[in-house]
This record gives C-alpha cells, sequence and structure tokens, in this order.
C-alpha cells in the first residue's frame, strides 16, 4: 500500500505540472498497456537467474501502474472540471443568473463576496462563480446582507480565472481550480431574493455558520483578538489583522488559528473520550459494541460536525479523510501499521482531490504526521508524557524546515518557544471554550476565551519581535531540497544509524544557500504582474532598486504585500538600496507603504515627495528621502542610473495625485544594453525629453509610459528610444484598454516587440555584462505554463 500510494502521487504531481493536457491521456493509456504486457509477461516467464526476483519485479510493476493510474486519472478529472467553463462570448457582457449561495458570506468594505452555484447552469455559464457586490459610489441605502443558502436573481458580468503571474508567487488560477469555481465576476444592477430557505447540506451548514459568526461578533465586539476567535470556531480568519498574521508568520504558530488537522484531532479525542469513558460504564452498550470502536466512531462524529462547522474547506477536508481513515482501518477489526493507515489517507486524499499537491498544507500536514510516525514508532521504548510532545514539537520544527523554505522562503526560529506555550493554550483552553460558546449561547465564555487568547498573543508577540525570530532566505534550488530531506530524514533515524553524522553538513549547505545574482557590469530586470499599475524590480551584483510599488487591493492588501513582498523574499533581497516612486498615484505607490515597513530601504526618490503622502507614515529614520531631479545619477556594480526627468523648468501640475507629466523618469545603462523606466509620462512630458536630449532615450528596453495609453507613446518618442523591446505593465481586462491597440501598433510598425504583463505574466530582461552578449528577455507564463492557465 505504502508503495501504491507514493507511486499514485507522482503520477498526479507528474500531470500538475504539464503546460497542457494535449496528448495527456493517450499518453496514460500508452503507457498502462505497456504496464499491463510487462506484467502479463512476468506472469508466464520466469526471469533468468542473477536478475531481480520475481516479488521484485513484482512491485516495480504495482509502481508503474499506479504512476500511470494517478497520471490518468488526475487527467480525467482535470479534463471534467475544465470543460465546465466560461464561454468567450459571455466574458465581460451583462448575464442574468440565478443561483443560490454556496459559502459563507465575506464582508469587503463596502460590500460582499460570496460563492454562487448557478442553477441550472447554461451553456457555456459555468456551475460555480466566485462573485463580488459593491454598493454604487454615493448609494444611500445599504447592500441587504446575503446569506448561505438564499436564491437570488442577479444580473452579474463574469470573466474567466485568472490570477497573477509572478516568480515564487501564489497562483490564484489553480487555487480556484481546486475550488471548483470556474469564473468570477461581480454583481451589476437589480438583484432579486428568491428564495430564502436553504436546499442542500453545506447550504444549511454554512447559514448556520453565519448565525454563529454573527452572534460572536455581537458578544466580542471591540475585541482586539476576535477574529482568532471566529477562526477557531467557523474558519473565518478574514477577520484576523494583517498584524497578527505577521506574528503567526513570525513564530511559527499560524497553524494553531487555521483550523487543521491538530484542531479535527483535538475534538475528535475529546468526542471519543467522552463517549468511551461512558461507555465502559454501561455494560449492555459495551457488549454489544467494543468500548474502543464506540469511542473511534463518537471522535469520528465528533470531527465531523466540527469540520462542518468550519465549513469543509479543502485543507479541513484533507484533515478529516486522513482522520476518517484511520478510524476505518480501527473498525476493520484488523491491526494496521501506522504507516500504511497514513498512506491510505494519501491515496484517499490526493484521489478526491488531485490539486492537492499544488497547496503547501498538503505537504505540512503529511509531513508533519510522518514526523510524528517517525518520532514515536519503531522504539524499545517510545518517550511519553511532556518528553514526547516536547520531542516531537522539536522534530516537527526541525524535519519541516526543508519544506517552509520552498514553499514560504522563511522558518521561525522561535518556533519551538512559541509553540511551547501555544500548543497546550489553545489546545486544552482556547479551543475547548470556543467550541463550548458555539455550544452555549453565554457571552461569558467567549470572553473567557479572548482572554485566553490575548494572554497567548502576550507570550508570543515579544517572540516575533526579536530581530532573529525568522530565518530568511532564497528558495533553495530541487536538488538541495532533497539533501535538506535527505538530512532530517537521517537526523530522525536512531542515533547509532551509520553516516547520521553527516546529516548536519547537508542541512548547512541548504541554510547557506545564496541565490545567483548578476555579475559586475550586468543587470536583471523584472517587470512584475501586479495588475493595473506598475513595479520593476532592478538587481544588480550587490544592490537591489525597485521602481514603482504597484496598486492597493482593497483595504487590507496592496501589491508590496501580495506580489513584491514575496517575491524579494523568495530571491534573497533583504534591504533596498533605492524605491523610486515615481509619482503620486495609487496604482504606482499603492504598497510602498508596505515595503518600507517589512524592508529596510536606504533612500526613497519621488516625484513629488509630502508628508501627506500615503506611503510617508511607514517611512523609518534612517531611510533618506529626496525628489526625482534630472541630472541624478549613480553608478551601483559597474552599472549606471540617470534621472532623466523631472527637469526644474517642468510647470508641475494643479493637482498633486495626478501629475502623470511629473513623473521620475530612469535610465539603467550597461555595457550590453540600456532600460528605460517612464512611470505615466504623456506626450506633454515626453516633447520635452526630446527637446533636452533625444539621444538620452535610446533604449533596448523600454517600459511603456502609462501602461501603454494612447495619451502617451507618441511617434516622436517611440522613433527616438529606438527600443528592441516594450513592456507594457497592465490589468487582465482593464476597463482602459491599456495597451491601447494604437500604441501597441506604434511600437510594432517601429521594429520594437512588444510584452505585456497581463497576458505574458512577469517579464524578466537580462543585460549581460559583455557588449556582445545582448538581452534576453522571457515570460513567466511562457517559462512556467500550467494546463489551467487562461482557462
Amino acid at each position: 500500500m505504502r508503495i501504491a500510494a507514493v507511486s499514485f502521487l507522482l503520477g498526479v504531481c507528474l500531470l500538475q505540472g504539464r503546460a497542457s493536457l494535449a496528448g495527456a491521456g493517450a499518453l496514460a493509456g500508452a503507457a498502462m498497456v505497456l504496464v499491463l504486457a510487462a506484467g502479463v509477461l512476468l506472469a508466464r516467464v520466469r526471469p533468468p537467474s542473477g536478475r531481480l526476483p520475481r516479488h521484485q519485479l513484482a512491485l516495480l510493476l504495482l509502481a508503474a501502474a499506479m504512476v500511470v493510474a494517478g497520471f490518468g486519472w488526475a487527467t480525467l478529472r482535470a479534463e471534467w472540471r475544465l470543460a465546465d467553463e466560461l464561454s468567450g462570448g459571455r466574458e465581460g457582457v451583462d448575464l442574468v443568473v440565478v443561483g443560490r449561495i454556496a459559502s459563507l458570506p465575506q464582508a469587503v468594505g463596502n460590500g460582499w463576496r460570496f460563492i454562487l452555484d448557478i442553477e441550472p447552469a447554461e451553456a457555456g455559464i459555468p456551475r460555480r462563480v466566485l462573485l463580488s457586490w459593491y454598493g454604487e459610489r454615493g448609494q444611500a441605502v445599504a447592500l441587504p446582507a446575503p446569506r448561505a443558502g438564499e436564491r437570488w436573481r442577479l444580473v452579474v458580468r463574469l470573466k474567466r480565472p485568472h490570477g497573477f503571474a509572478n516568480p515564487h508567487g501564489f497562483d490564484y488560477e489553480a487555487w480556484l481550480l481546486e475550488r471548483g469555481i470556474r469564473a468570477t465576476g461581480h454583481v451589476r444592477g437589480e438583484a432579486h431574493r428568491l428564495d430564502d430557505a436553504p436546499q442542500a447540506l453545506m447550504q444549511w451548514v454554512h447559514r448556520l455558520r453565519g448565525a454563529v459568526r454573527e452572534r460572536m461578533l455581537a458578544s466580542l465586539a471591540e475585541a482586539p483578538h476576535a477574529g482568532i476567535v471566529l477562526a477557531l470556531a467557523v474558519g473565518d480568519q478574514r477577520s484576523i489583522p494583517h498584524a497578527d498574521w505577521e506574528v503567526f508568520r513570525r513564530t511559527g504558530i499560524g497553524h494553531l488559528v487555521a483550523i487543521s488537522g491538530l484542531h479535527v484531532a483535538l475534538v475528535g479525542l475529546f468526542c471519543g473520550g467522552m463517549v468511551g469513558t461512558a461507555w465502559r460504564r454501561i455494560p449492555a452498550l459495551a457488549l454489544r459494541l467494543p468500548a474502543q470502536k464506540a469511542r473511534a466512531l463518537a471522535a469520528l462524529a465528533g470531527a465531523t460536525a466540527y469540520a462542518l462547522l468550519a465549513g469543509m474547506g479543502v485543507p479541513v477536508l484533507r484533515a478529516w479523510l486522513m482522520l476518517a481513515v484511520a478510524v476505518i482501518a480501527l473498525l476493520s477489526g484488523r491491526a494496521q501499521a501506522p504507516s500504511r493507515v497514513l498512506a491510505i489517507a494519501l491515496l484517499v486524499v490526493v484521489a478526491i482531490d488531485p490539486w492537492a499537491v499544488l497547496a503547501a498544507g498538503f505537504w505540512l500536514s503529511f509531513g508533519a504526521v510522518a514526523v510524528i510516525l517517525a518520532v514515536l514508532g519503531g522504539r524499545v521504548a517510545p518517550p511519553r508524557g511532556w518528553r514526547a510532545a516536547l520531542r516531537i514539537q522539536l522534530a516537527i520544527s526541525l524535519a519541516l524546515t526543508p519544506l517552509l523554505l520552498v514553499l514560504f522562503n522563511a522558518f521561525p526560529l522561535v518556533s519551538p518557544l512559541a509553540n511551547l506555550v501555544a500548543i497546550p493554550l489553545v489546545s486544552f483552553v482556547i479551543a475547548p471554550l470556543v467550541l463550548l460558546g458555539v455550544i452555549v449561547p453565554v457571552d461569558a465564555v467567549l470572553v473567557l476565551a479572548h482572554a485566553a487568547t490575548a494572554l497567548m498573543m502576550s507570550w508570543v508577540r515579544p517572540l516575533a519581535a526579536l530581530e532573529l525570530a525568522l530565518w530568511e532566505q532564497a528558495q533553495p534550488p530541487t536538488w538541495l531540497l532533497a539533501g535538506g530531506l535527505t538530512a532530517v530524514g537521517a537526523l530522525l533515524l536512531p542515533r547509532a544509524t551509520p553516516g547520521r553524522l553527516a546529516a548536519p553538513a547537508l542541512l548547512a549547505a541548504m541554510l547557506l544557500w545564496e541565490a545567483p545574482r548578476p555579475a559586475e557590469g550586468a543587470f536583471r530586470v523584472r517587470v512584475l504582474d501586479v495588475g493595473q499599475g506598475l513595479a520593476v524590480h532592478v538587481q544588480t551584483q550587490a544592490h537591489d532598486l525597485v521602481f514603482d510599488a504597484g496598486p492597493p487591493y482593497g483595504s487590507e492588501a496592496d501589491a508590496g504585500s501580495r506580489v513584491i513582498l514575496p517575491y524579494l523574499r523568495a530571491i534573497g533581497v533583504r534591504r533596498l538600496d533605492h524605491l523610486v516612486l515615481s509619482h503620486e498615484d495609487s496604482d504606482h505607490v499603492g504598497g510602498a507603504a508596505s515595503l518600507l515597513r517589512a524592508l529596510p530601504v536606504d533612500t526613497v526618490l519621488a516625484g513629488r515627495p509630502e508628508a501627506g503622502s500615503r506611503w510617508w507614515p511607514a517611512l523609518k529614520a534612517s531611510t533618506v528621502v529626496q525628489p526625482c531631479a534630472a541630472g541624478q545619477k549613480w553608478t551601483r556594480d559597474g552599472v549606471r542610473f540617470d534621472m532623466l526627468h523631472p527637469r526644474g523648468d517642468a510647470a508641475p501640475s494643479a493637482s498633486r495625485r495626478h501629475d502623470n507629466d511629473g513623473s521620475c523618469v530612469l535610465r539603467v545603462s550597461a555595457a550590453s544594453g540600456t532600460l528605460l523606466l517612464t512611470g505615466d509620462i504623456g506626450v506633454g512630458a515626453e516633447a520635452r525629453l526630446l527637446a533636452a536630449d533625444p539621444a538620452a532615450l535610446e533604449s533596448t528596453v523600454v517600459v511603456s509610459p502609462h501602461h501603454g495609453s494612447r495619451s502617451s507613446s507618441s511617434a516622436a518618442f517611440v522613433d527616438a528610444t529606438l527600443a528592441a523591446h516594450v513592456v507594457h505593465s497592465a490589468g487582465h481586462r482593464n476597463p482602459f484598454g491599456h495597451p491601447h491597440p494604437q500604441v501597441w501598433a506604434r511600437w510594432a510598425e517601429a521594429g520594437t516587440r512588444n510584452w505585456r504583463t497581463d497576458s505574458q505574466g512577469a517579464i524578466e530582461a537580462d543585460f549581460d555584462a559583455d557588449a556582445d552578449a545582448g538581452v534576453t528577455l522571457r515570460a513567466q507564463r511562457v517559462e512556467r505554463p500550467r494546463y489551467w492557465h487562461g482557462r
């Protein structure tokens, strides 16, 4: 079973790494025929002496067959799900749909976000969509509060799933695919509630979750940690402030506030223990069903109820399936090795959800269980009590280090210390009080749960504030990950195992690895995919510059926290030499505050820096702030930086927030070529640049002015740049039509190759130190395509 489960997992992983499903089914079928043919041949012909024994050949064939089965099953599931798609003719137009709300609606700004199951789904309209519903600006009447299970007639405008595509970035399209959401959109115009009563089980469950959430919010109206209580009760994590999430990240206790296998198992253990204790005291019951099996059934029932209350999301479903497999194995009456039960759970989870392998939680949850089995199993005298708990915590912290580095580019050094207090506090105080508060509508219970939560935060917050709380480094390559996993596996073996002492050297190699950087005199540029906005990273041998910081994404997130910081951390950037903010438009400075709070920044160059700027409060005392001015120049690692605009004689706009022509224009030069960053300048500023020094505009790569707006990129400016490549940073299906077709054609007619972030993802350009090497450009969606992109 263990070989079969791992082989099936490998087959699923192979499919999820493919760029296309074309030919995948035929490949799986041909491979299965070959495996069956080999199996028949093995059954009829005895292998020659000196070759592998028959049972070993059979195991190899089993492994091959399960790899093919996993690949074929994942292919079939992917084809089924992708067939439920939004047709091109229905994208971006008003549609009238009728459906039921199939999730717990989330408050977003002045509106709501929820999943709608459309009934009946028409041809060309997917069955499940994710909708946002915002009130009109200046609208006096508030939107009605939607509830799970309600049936609505809505006018919606849909689009196919689309997310940002950046190196080491979050794949939003894969996240939607795993949840069966095949279109996103927003509500427009009138909406009519047709029916209030839920129909399906999960609709009733979400309705109950909504009622519990409202009652808890009323009980903990002004409590600072009410979001954590809600997360433990109904799995609603959106109410947790960003500052608390940062504390969890730096201390490694995020798993305690996200309902996971730990919480599901604890609830099951509590329910099973209660029923088992009572069962033994009633002989009639004990004679009909052994107390051990009654305890297992009660544990499964309690865990099921809690998983439903949490919304039965994908991570919770994985945890519940693992517990269900363990209980069924116990009820079967046959002794099963724990590793075999884990293998069965792995096989079941991957078969039900082939996209689980794309989620970090999948690898961390199964990895943690495997570590626990390694620590407690196979020993003459396994540790017990607090010694077992301490050893398990230390082992998990060590063993998951390679996975955490690959998945999150960091691991918390203070995690054992933080979890030493947080785990028992959450497990035996906070979580039981929260669940009791769900059952018993008494405010005092929730107040006690919140007080215990505040106590936990008072312990972990100082730990998170330590400078060395978190080890951060660039994402190690696959071969180093394999070495790190081998090392932690060796360290978990008994002390006398040969070669065990070499494991620390492998771990040290992984922890000391640094991402490659450009050579002296060379530089690398990435125009990040941030939607309708701009963010460009310029990297030399030892210095980093970010030009603009992208747009905000609502009131709680922005391009700085969602895109730029994860990208910089993944490639090992820990400080910025320069942050250039071309002008004050929100799509260029929306993420600046997040960058300034998270990273040391030596110098900020801004179009018109003022104390009223939205990023100003995030400045540190050590950061120097200067206005951009033509004539500023500096050299880093053999690469030259020249500020070309604004010039002192340029008349500023009357509106500081819309002074596009006052944008900073930066030229970056190496032996092999030149990059021109233009902000949002229009034809007026272009004319001034042409009049001042047209030769300075000659560039190999140009980031187009104002995202390719037709108010920029004049014919004279395009001709003066003599560019080989132009990059348009624009949002998918943006309402402005950027880049404008006329601008696209103008650059193309000049012999310039057009690139765009909305359809190609982040664009990378490598400028070599050798003048004859030229410049190499590549696009993220071209370099790392996946079969679900654009589907």
